[in-house]
């Protein structure tokens, strides 16, 4: 579970970093969310876990992200 957590944090960060180059607020929270979708569902399949589940989380997770980074 530690592991999991670990490197969903990292490929969350990676995500939220990549979600800051959007010109708008929404284009940054679509960007961000897909990126998130992406990153959760590769680290749960790598991991063992369910790739929908971890879609869903790094998707709400990178859309706020994205949503709440500046310019």
């Amino acid at each position: 579970m530690t592991r999991l957590l670990t490197v969903g944090l990292v490929m969350t960060s990676l995500a939220m970093g990549l979600a800051g180059c959007g010109e708008s607020r929404g284009t940054r929270a679509v960007t961000g969310g897909l990126l998130g979708a992406g990153a959760g569902a590769g680290v749960s399949a790598i991991t063992g876990g369910k790739p929908a589940t971890g879609a869903l989380i790094g998707g709400g997770v990178g859309a706020v992200g994205g949503a709440v980074t500046g310019r």
